[in-house]
């Protein structure tokens, strides 16, 4: 073996270390393409949208046609529920330009001026505060609907459950925002 046998080791080993740093850099390039997985979804949700944009202009309709025969009443209610439909498709398009520009593309700001602030950075901690607040916004629209339509209902003791359930989602708002202003304080560091 001789004075040859630590070269020829070191030989193995650097030849073994570039195998290993290829297969980390294929395996890296694999698991960044995979962020493209999400495209289907984003896709999906855009549908979605079509298909509210569908039903708010067909509850018009019918809001329109059946305008004269109803009370204020349902009329507030079927506004509500139009109200509601909105607040779905825009807790859609934050979840869209939020995964876009989290798995997909970094959205550029200066190449989009005309876009409205707020949706090309949408951070986590962002993202969270907005999907509460949509989603307590819906459920209070909801709730208020059907304190509307309370007369229709024969148990009212779901009322209680109908305004529990936007108010979890606020307290839930409060206490996430409590905790990401936690963790920047943590993150800054005293002089």
């Amino acid at each position: 073996a001789g004075p040859y046998f630590p070269a020829m080791l070191a030989n193995q080993w650097s030849r073994a270390g570039k195998a290993m740093r290829q297969g980390d850099r294929a395996l890296q390039a694999l698991i960044l393409c995979s962020r493209w997985l999400i495209a289907p979804f984003i896709v999906g949700l855009l549908c979605c949208i079509l298909l509210i944009i569908y039903r708010f202009f067909a509850d018009l309709y019918e809001l329109t046609i059946e305008m004269m025969k109803e009370s204020w009443h349902d009329l507030v209610v079927g506004v509500l529920n139009m109200v509601d439909l909105t607040l779905v498709a825009n807790l859609l398009l934050v979840v869209i330009f939020s995964a876009y520009a989290n798995y997909i593309r970094k959205i550029e700001p200066a190449e989009h001026s005309q876009w409205p602030p707020g949706i090309a950075n949408i951070d986590f901690g962002t993202l969270k505060q907005k999907l509460l607040a949509s989603i307590a916004g819906i459920a209070a629209v909801d709730a208020l609907a059907w304190y509307l339509d309370l007369e229709k209902y024969s148990d009212t003791s779901k009322l209680t459950w109908a305004i529990a359930f936007p108010v979890m989602f606020v307290v839930a708002m409060v206490l996430l925002a409590f905790a990401d202003w936690l963790s920047r304080q943590s993150n800054i560091e005293p002089e």
